[in-house]
């Protein structure tokens, strides 16, 4: 499903200094894996994850997504990209406020082209994580767990083939983690292909293969047995 070849990343910074975040990334995920991504603050795991995603663009290589060339596609077919084939759930939830969690979870769907009930999905999704009682509630309504669990029936409503979560139980105690780690292990073993960044070893030990990141390349990848 995913095939990066030689993938390169620089920014640069002012004074014209170039910063080499990604240095050769050769990678192959197959469609329905459980892969964690794992490695200390600053050495290139979120980058990657979000060249993965399609929100950021490498500065060289080849990236293959479901075989077609997505490096140097233009912003609009990238978009369509992330609409139809990923969901992404973030650290930081990234909830509206004031918004429910209903209205939360609609969100994707506002740019959806298909005529469908958008409320019926919400719905669907957030009962999908166990969360069809709260569905009028506002994130300071809601347990940090519950906050995540919005935020992947979010990533759940358009149907993707492909969760990434980075960092997604950083801001959790430890009962919280577990339920959600539940739900991706769910969402595996349901056909997706789920891959998440972590830099807790607990973490990243329960998904089915470890890939471990330092200055920028692949220094491990670990098939663990089931």
């Amino acid at each position: 499903m995913i095939e990066l070849r030689n993938i390169t990343k620089t920014y640069n910074k002012d004074g014209g200094v170039e910063v080499k975040v990604l240095q050769g990334i050769n990678l192959t995920i197959g469609r329905g894996e459980f892969v964690s991504i794992m490695a200390p603050s600053g050495m290139g795991k979120s980058t990657m994850m979000n060249i993965i995603g399609c929100l950021d663009q490498p500065t060289g290589g080849e990236y293959l997504l479901d075989g077609i060339e997505v490096a140097g596609m233009n912003d609009d077919d990238l978009s369509s990209i992330r609409n139809k084939k990923i969901g992404f759930v973030f650290q930081s939830f990234n909830l509206l406020p004031r918004t429910t969690a209903l209205e939360n979870v609609e969100l994707p769907l506002i740019y959806s082209p298909d005529d469908l009930d958008i409320k019926a999905k919400a719905k669907s999704a957030l009962e999908a994580v166990g969360l069809g009682d709260r569905v009028g509630h506002q994130p300071s309504e809601l347990s940090g767990g519950q906050q995540q669990r919005v935020a992947i029936a979010r990533a759940l409503v358009n149907d993707p083939t492909l969760i990434l979560a980075d960092e997604p139980t950083g801001n959790l105690d430890s009962a919280s983690s577990q339920e959600v780690m539940a739900i991706f292990k769910k969402l595996h073993l349901d056909g997706r292909t789920v891959i998440l960044v972590t830099h807790e070893p607990e973490v990243a030990a329960q998904a089915d293969r470890i890939i471990r990141m330092k200055d920028g390349q692949v220094v491990s990848d670990e098939r663990r047995a089931n």
